[in-house]
Parts: C-alpha cells; structure tokens; sequence
C-alpha cells in the first residue's frame, strides 16, 4: 500500500495494521480519543466504588468486622487507591506532555497505565467481593463464589480479546490484511 499525499500536502502512511490513511500524529490522536473513551467506563466504575469503600469504615457496623475482614478492606482500600491512580495516570501524562511533540510516546504509556489499571481493578473487585461475602455469608461458600466471578471476570475482560485475536477476529475480511489496528488496542511496538 502507497503513500498518498493528505489535506495538508503532507505524506501520509497507509498503517500496515488497519489500511488507514493517516500520519503518525493523526493516528496517535485517534487512538488517544479511542483510549479517552475506554477510560471514562473503567474509571467512573473505579470512583464509585472506592467511594462506597471509604464510606464503609464510618458505618457503625465496621468495628464488628473481625480482623481478617478489616484486614481485607485494608488490602481493598489500598488496592482501589492504586486502581484509582493508573487509571487517572493517563490523564495527567497527557497534560504534562502536551505541546512537546510526544503524542504517540503518550499513547503508549497511558494505555501501559490503563492495562496496569485494569489488572488492579480485577484485583479490587474480587477484594471487595470477598469482603463483602464474607460479611453477608459467615462460611467459605464466599470464597468460591469470589473464585467463580474472578474467574468470570478473567473470561470477560482478558480471554475473550485474546481469543479474538488468536482467530483472527481483528482481520479484515475484504483485504486480509493483519490483525485490526495493533496500537488501537495499546500494543506495543
């Protein structure tokens, strides 16, 4: 695939990836609205949650907790605050940077951040999950539901893209070109 001159009178790369049309920048800058979009979901989930999670030690009901629970909503708290921070790192990263030319730099990083985010949200549900179990529940039945919707969890968020890219899914039929946009989804190269 050629190189074609855009709007501006610029080169503009055919992506090996994806078949588009655009510069560097420009494909740094729609993968940076895509990345944009991706974290608005992950982190108004991440804020709610961490909120209900310092409420919870206010409640009247907290100072009967047994040390193992208060000890998981600890290690719970702790992890939606590290949550919290990688998924608003992005945020940040972009502003810091802007203006000095390193768009495509800051899109890998924020989605190295947002993937970091992502394992650590995984990690602070089945937390809260576990200590919410365990409260409502009194036996181990809590943690094989846990086990049961961390593994569910797994299948959502990371087996079902990972099967889609081993079959092939990104490919475009038409051309049969390589899998779909490989920095769309934070690849890096």
């Amino acid at each position: 695939m050629g190189r074609t001159a855009d709007r501006r009178g610029e080169r503009a790369g055919t992506n090996p990836n994806s078949g588009r049309q655009e510069t560097e920048e420009e494909r740094a800058d729609r993968q940076w609205g895509d990345l944009l979009q991706e974290l608005r979901v992950a982190q108004t989930g991440v804020q709610i949650l961490f909120g209900f999670l310092l409420a919870v030690v206010f409640q009247p009901r907290f100072a009967d907790l047994s040390t193992v629970d208060r000890d998981i909503y600890v290690a719970t708290v702790m992890l939606g605050s590290a949550t919290a921070a990688a998924l608003i790192g992005p945020v940040s990263y972009h502003r810091l940077l802007t203006g000095r030319r390193l768009k495509p730099q800051t899109v890998t990083w924020a989605s190295r951040l947002t993937k970091i985010g992502l394992v650590l949200l995984f990690c602070t549900m089945c937390s809260a999950l576990l200590l919410i179990l365990r409260v409502a529940l009194h036996n181990a039945v809590a943690l094989w539901l846990v086990g049961g919707m961390a593994l569910w969890f797994l299948v959502c968020w990371f087996v079902f893209p990972l099967w889609a890219i081993a079959r092939g899914d990104g490919r475009r039929p038409s051309d049969g070109s390589s899998p779909g946009d490989a920095e769309d989804s934070g690849q890096d190269r």
